[in-house]
Formats: C-alpha cells, structure tokens, sequence
C-alpha cells in the first residue's frame, strides 16, 4: 500500500495582506478617533472639563467686598462696613446632633429645621451650606467654643451706621448680600460695593481639605455727601419733636444751599434705624421729601407775583382791590381767609390774599403763567441722587379748565413734592438762578483719587431785580404777615406759608379735616445762606403753617446759621416774648437772660411817668410799678423806636404783636403811641420814618 503523506496547503499572499490591511485600518480609525476627542477635550471641552474637575477637587465661597464710606461734607462718617464672621457646613462632614441642638440655640434657629437643610444638602451632596451669616463678636465666640466638625467659619463685613436713624432716608440701607436696597446705597451700588473675593479650599478623592487660599475682595469706592451731620441732626431733632406733638401724620424738613444747590440736610418723620431696616414699616421707609406729591397751597403764589413783577405787569408798591375777600373765576367763587379791601402787592402777599394771587395770575395768562412754574421746576424730577423721585402733577395748558388758572395761581390744581418747592425759593434766594438740588459733592476710589464730582444744572427764572424785590416781599410775610413765628434772633428772614386741604379720597372732594401746613423760607434776607422747607402732613389741633411749620423753621434757623459761620444781620431788642421762647443751654443762662431783661425793664421804667398795670390774674401791683406783659395777658409798654430804620422797627414791633403803621424812609422819626405807654397785641402803631437834619 503506497505510503500516505500530509498536503499542506498555504495560504494566498493576497488573502494575508487583506487581513493586515484591514487590522491596520481599524488601528488607524481608533488612534484618529481617540485623538479627535483628546483634541476635542483639549480644544472644545477644555473649560468645561477643566471646571468640572475643579469642582470635584475644590469648593468655592464668595465673600462680600467691603462697601466703601459714605461721608458728610466734613469728613464724617455716616456708613461704613464692620467685620463680622460668618459659619458654613461641609453637610457630609457633620454627624453630631447634639452639637446641631447647641448651634442652633446660638444663633436663634429651629433645631428641626436646621436639621432638616443639612440633610437635604447631604442627600444632594452640596459641598456647603450657609449656617448663619454676619454674627457678632459674641456669637461667633460661643460657636468656635464648641469646635463642631464640619462647621467653618470666615470673616465677613457687615454695613454699620454709626448714628443709627440720622439721614436714613439719604443713606438708604443694604440687604443681607450687601447689595444697596435704598437711597445713596442703592444709587451708587456699583460704585460703593467693590468687587467680591472668594475663598477656595481643596479636597482629595474622600473629600478631605487639605489645601486652600482666598482671592481679596476690592474694596468699594467712597461718597461724600452735601449733608452735614450737624445740621442734620439738629433738622430731624426739630421735625420729630414737632410731628410728635400735634400728633401729625408725618413730617417733613430740607435744608438747601440756595448758591449751590447742595442739600445740606433732608429729613422725613417717621423715620427708621438701618441698621435694621427690616422691622420698619412701609411708611417710615418712604421717602416723603421726593415722593410725597402734596397741594402747595399759598407757598406757590410766588410764581404768580415773580412772573406778573417780571413781565412789567405789577409792581410790590402797587395797589390791588382784594375785593373784601370773594372773587369769581369762570363762574367759581373763591374765597380769601378774611375780607381785605384794597392793599399793596407787598401786602397782600404778607397777608395770604387769594384774590389778589388770582388777579396776578389772570394778569399773567396760562401760557405764561405755565412757562414761569416749569422754569422753576414744577412738572419735572429734581435730579437728586436717590431712588423713587416723583415728577409732580402738573397738567399742559391744554387740559387746563377755564377756572384753573385761578386754582393754580393759590396752589391748587398742581402737585408738588418738598424738594421741588425747596428749589423754587432757592431761585429767589439765588438772584433768580435756580440750580439743581444734589447730594453727592464727590466720589473717591480705595487709593484717594477722584472718580467722580457731579456738574450742577442751573438756569434763570426771573431777574436778579425781580428777586430782590421778591425777597422783600417774603420779608413782610415774617414781619407784618402769616409767618410771624417765623422770625429770627439776630437774623432778617422770609418766607411764605402755606395751608393747604387735603382730598378725601372717598369724596374726592377737600377735607373739612386734613391739612398739609408748610413754610418755605430763607436767611438772611440780603445774602441767603439757607433755604428752608418743612411740612407737616394732617397736624392735630392747629394746623396753618405760620403755626405748625414756622416755628421748625425758626428753630433750625437759629441753630445751624451759627454752625455756617454766618454772621448776624441785625439787632434785635430782647423782649418779654423773644426770652419766653429762647432756648438756652442751661438754667443759670436762662436766669442770667431774665435778670437782664428785668434790668433793661427797670431802667426804662425810672425815665417813664408811672402807670397801673395788672397781673395776668388780674390783680393791681401794690407800689403801682411798670409790669412787662404778662404771657397770659399779652400787654406790653409800647418801646422806644425812634431812630430804629424801617425793618428793625417792624421786626420789634412784630415781636410785640403790634401791626405796624408805617409812614416814609429812613430812620423813625415820631411814633404813636408814645415811647412807655401800655399797648395790647394786635394793637396798631404809627411810626413816621425820615431823614433828620
């Protein structure tokens, strides 16, 4: 049998190069694919990965930066930003419940609660959880006290204000994440906040820290206010103390430099802390010196006067029949507070006439009469660097009705806000120049230099001659007129009063109720220093605003012209109603004071014939002396005015509540009645004034 042998069959070259090119092509499509997507992750996903990474290995908390300063105009501050800490947890780090129920109890949380967000942030596995934020120096104390694992803590500002209600309105306050909620904080949020750091810290692959580091934050950029701390504090000391007493809804006062515009102080009452803003009430936070839109009532009559002065219709010495008090506009009678027959402009002024304000202002037109209130501002926002301002009501001509030309010329039909009104006599005070209220006198960065300084907007209104005689006019208010408790020691003032009824909003018809009574003023007349507003919304008992808000006005005054180094103007003869109403700063001046008036008193009195006199309870004095007027009695021994000039001889003739009766230029010549003879308030006295040769 033939011997069988094996047949090894080999394989085709091309069947081998198939196989090989294939494993080949496939190796070539995997490195390509794999280096696509390295490029990919490299180019594409690079910050994706990069931040995915770093969120596995490291935690990120953003601190708050600190606010810059909010200064007043000397240098004060007003805001500022204190160190506080604040405590986060790591939620998979805490386990000791006990040590929850004591944290808890620190910082016036609810156990359960606290509780309940740490484990919900456990199950969602957040790296931290804020536990309380921006405590004081004590809590913060008691809590590392108790060394809890996975409780850390950082330092934090918070926003402070040293002097707790003063200016809060300016000030404005900031939530819990220091951004600005109101006010200067809010407007200049950008600036004031800076910019946030942030703390990181590194964990391994179980998430243990084991690294960490923290970028700074950038402090904020300072502000320095118009406002004086001073003037503030004495403005809101006045105000409150006013608002409290008749019981008044709310109240509100500015102090504004006529010449620059600066507002040297704004308050409103109520009024709020702050420091803890979130217990105020919605009433208390409103801003009523921009927002509160209110009837101006007679304080407005000065558009009508300046523009019928300005345009050559009248002049203050002219005469005008006031009509005895009734006057009829487009078939709507009006009425005046008391019939006056025919009086000078300056007069009708001082005595708040109505019609005479209502002949003015048919003299003056609407279209005029529309072109002379916007110039001073009326229908149009401030500018002042704070949130909310109001526009005002005031309506184009076109929708005028034909009697509101009669309304609006006594401070109806037209809605004002304080500091718009507080402009418009500042025009008057300024020569007729209007510049635009402000706050802000100057920003700064961290390193000192100067960001920013605002560019005031001003523009003429009236002549400088038509102010001048304006002024005088408002003089006679305080003199002779409806702001005699507005008058000043040491100082010539004026202003214009104003009471105004408010609408019902059931009846939409005017209150038999409710008033606003204002006064606007300035000091002293020549060369004003300072214009003044306060109001006074819904007062109990009296309510006009030669009553209610004049006497503010006086107060503030008398106290912050001194603070302004503004030197007196004129002498004023202490009398028996000037000492009563003086403020001095301690019992020993005030007996000091009195025992010079009584000695003043008494010497007088050794030159003068001797006269009966009664008690305020009516009573005959035993020797028959002289008695100053008695404050229940009100009788007085008529002065000695002669040579006194024209205004001083007013002003203490006013002081004395006589109307004066005056007769020529110059200095005062004859008087009646004679130097020591007994006069009553209200009481008329003639003074011939001249040039004596």
């Amino acid at each position: 049998m033939p011997a069988m042998h094996a047949v090894k069959i080999k394989a085709r070259p091309d069947a081998l190069y198939a196989r090989a090119l294939f494993v080949s092509f496939v190796l070539v499509v995997w490195i390509l694919v794999i280096s696509a997507r390295l490029i990919h992750l490299q180019t594409v996903e690079y910050d994706m990965m990069r931040e995915k990474a770093r969120a596995q290995q490291q935690d990120a908390l953003e601190t708050s930066p600190v606010r810059g300063l909010v200064l007043d105009r000397q240098g004060r501050n007003l805001a500022r930003s204190v160190e506080t800490e604040s405590f986060f947890a790591v939620p998979s780090e805490v386990e000791d419940a006990t040590a929850i129920l004591k944290l808890a109890q620190i910082i016036g949380a609810d156990e359960k609660r606290l509780g309940a967000r740490l484990e919900e942030a456990r199950t969602a596995n957040r790296k931290f959880l804020w536990i309380a934020r921006k405590l004081n120096e004590d809590q913060a104390a008691k809590i590392h006290a108790l060394s809890l694992h996975g409780i850390y803590s950082l330092k934090e500002p918070k926003r402070y204000y040293p002097n707790e209600q003063l200016a809060a309105h300016v000030l404005g306050f900031v939530g819990l994440d220091e951004n600005g909620l109101a006010g200067i904080e809010q407007v200049y949020n950008e600036r004031i906040a800076g910019d946030a750091g942030k703390v990181f810290v590194e964990r391994d692959a179980i998430h243990r820290p084991y690294n960490g580091f923290e970028i700074q934050a950038k402090p904020g950029q300072s502000v320095t206010l118009t406002i004086d701390q001073t003037i503030q504090y004495r403005t809101e000391q006045a105000l409150t103390e006013t608002v409290e007493r008749t019981r008044a809804k709310s109240g509100t006062a500015i102090v504004l430099d006529p010449h620059t515009g600066e507002i040297l102080a704004l308050a409103n009452a109520p009024t709020f802390n702050p420091n803890d803003a979130r217990t105020a009430t919605a009433q208390a936070r409103v801003n009523q010196a921009l927002q509160n839109i209110y009837e101006p009532g007679s304080t407005f009559k000065i558009v009508a006067y300046s523009a019928a002065i300005e345009k050559g219709l009248a002049k203050p010495s002219d005469r005008i029949d006031c009509q005895m008090g009734a006057i009829t506009v487009a078939g709507r009678v009006i009425h005046d507070h008391h019939p006056f027959g025919t009086l000078t402009l300056t007069e009708a002024l001082a005595k708040s006439s109505n019609v005479a304000a209502i002949k003015l202002g048919l003299r003056v037109g609407d279209e005029a009469m529309y072109e002379y209130l916007t110039g001073y501002g009326f229908g149009a926002r401030t500018g002042v660097e704070l949130p909310g301002e109001t526009a005002g009501l005031v309506r184009p001509v076109a929708r005028w009705q034909p009697s509101s030309i009669g309304s609006i010329a006594m401070g109806q039909e037209i809605g004002v806000t304080p500091l718009q009104m507080a402009a418009a006599f500042g025009a008057i005070a300024n020569d007729g120049v209007r510049v635009a209220p402000h706050l802000v006198r100057e920003i700064r960065a961290a390193d000192g230099a100067i960001t920013y300084r605002p560019q005031n907007e001003a523009h003429r209104v009236i002549s400088a001659e038509t102010a001048k005689a304006l002024r005088g006019m408002l003089e006679g208010v305080t003199l002779n007129g409806t702001a005699k408790l507005a008058q000043l020691e040491g100082y010539t003032a004026a202003g214009k009063t104003g009471t105004a009824q408010k609408i019902d909003p059931q009846t939409r018809k005017y209150s038999k109720t409710k008033y606003i009574g204002s006064f606007v003023g300035f000091a002293p007349v020549e060369n004003p220093a300072v214009v003044i507003i306060v109001v006074i919304d819904e007062p109990t008992g009296a309510y006009h605003g030669g009553d209610v808000a004049a006497p503010v006005f006086r107060e503030i005054a008398e106290q912050i012209l001194p603070e302004l180094n503004v030197a007196p103007d004129t002498e004023v003869k202490p009398t028996p109603e000037l000492i009563a109403r003086q403020k001095p700063a301690t019992a020993d001046e005030y007996a000091r004071a009195q025992e010079e008036l009584q000695r003043e008193a008494v010497a007088q009195a050794a030159t003068l014939p001797k006269v009966s006199s009664h008690r305020s309870s009516g009573e005959q004095t035993d020797d028959g002396e002289i008695v100053y007027a008695m404050a229940s009695k009100r009788a007085v021994l008529m002065p000695d005015l002669r040579g006194q000039s024209v205004r001083d001889a007013a002003r203490i003739c006013a002081q004395l509540g006589l109307q004066l009766e005056a007769h020529g230029q110059g200095r005062a010549l004859r008087q009646q009645p004679a130097p020591g003879a007994e006069v009553s308030t209200g009481q008329t006295a003639r003074i011939d004034f001249g040039r004596s040769d």
